[in-house]
């Protein structure tokens, strides 16, 4: 069968369109999203703007046009922090379905470290023992760890890497360099939410892997030196404490106009990357671990597993 995911984020607006069937892997067939920075149009009243909504309504339903036009057999569609967050959320949700026929869910942030962690535990299997999972998304930060294809503990952090970077790093949005004394600040406060989560997972016993997932920790990767994505997505790439030590002493001494230029970092997110470095790096450091492996699927190959396995009966 043929299943569309749609996922609404803080940065973008993603359609993922595979196909799949009892006993084999999604294959993907179909690719779009959209650069709508929703989580940029809510103000410090916690209130999406009519400009956010206008461009969210814009994008679900061209998603919702291509889907048609692929064919799915199922379709999708979830929000996660930026909506979640927003005081007018569920308003904003209720005419989106009523002009698009879509109804958005809204998953809390342990929903999404839930699903993410099933995605990686498929990808790696049941040889990666205890997994530790690491996911930056725009607006939130997600861990999970366990034995199993649920975990035994997962927890949803406010650390997104745009959320951090409006807080701290407000000059990186018009393309200038982070200020230092900033970054300090930014890795105090990553501490200070990481501490008592740390606690929980390191209590679920010592991972066998650590896997990180999400466009910041890749894009990290690839800016430390791993393999760029036109290798494809099993190459095996993984990112080093202290190939990222160097990422963030590098990107804190150069302008974020700059830092789309280079290979693998895109031009949409360029300005996230300092604050993303920041909080991958507090993350590897509290957690003590001295690197993770890359997992090309996350949240929304985890939302079509477990579509599957319900359609099984599983």
């Amino acid at each position: 069968m043929r299943l569309g995911v749609l996922d609404v984020g803080s940065n973008t607006v993603h359609l993922l369109v595979v196909d799949a069937h009892r006993g084999a892997h999604p294959t993907p067939m179909h690719d779009d999203r959209w650069a709508v920075r929703l989580a940029e149009h809510v103000g410090p009243d916690d209130v999406l703007s009519r400009v956010g909504e206008k461009a969210l309504l814009e994008s679900v339903q061209e998603a919702c046009d291509q889907a048609e036009k692929q064919g799915c057999d199922d379709f999708m569609a979830l929000a996660t922090s930026a909506i979640r967050e927003a005081r007018n959320g569920e308003e904003v949700l209720d005419r989106i379905r009523q002009s698009t026929g879509v109804e958005l869910q809204v998953l809390t942030g342990e929903d999404e470290a839930r699903l993410t962690f099933l995605a990686v535990r498929r990808w790696f299997g049941w040889s990666a023992g205890r997994l530790l999972v690491l996911d930056i998304g725009g607006g939130s930060l997600e861990l999970a760890v366990g034995i199993d294809e649920l975990p035994d503990v997962a927890v949803s952090l406010p650390l997104g890497a745009g959320r951090m970077t409006r807080r701290f790093l407000p000059e990186a949005l018009s393309g200038g360099r982070p200020d230092l004394d900033a970054l300090a600040a930014l890795d105090e406060h990553a501490a200070t939410l990481l501490e008592p989560a740390v606690a929980r997972l390191q209590a679920a016993g010592p991972p066998d892997l650590v896997a990180a997932t999400s466009k910041t920790f890749r894009t990290l990767a690839r800016l430390s030196g791993a393999a760029p994505s036109s290798a494809g997505i099993r190459v095996p790439r993984r990112l080093t404490a202290t190939g990222l030590d160097q990422v963030v002493r590098f990107v804190s001494r150069i302008e974020s106009s700059a830092l789309a230029e280079l290979p693998g970092v895109s031009a949409t997110r360029a300005h996230q990357v300092p604050a993303g470095a920041a909080v991958a790096a507090a993350s590897m450091r509290l957690l003590d671990v001295p690197f993770v492996r890359i997992c090309p699927w996350a949240l929304r190959e985890g939302v079509i597993l477990r579509r599957l396995d319900s359609l099984e009966g599983a």
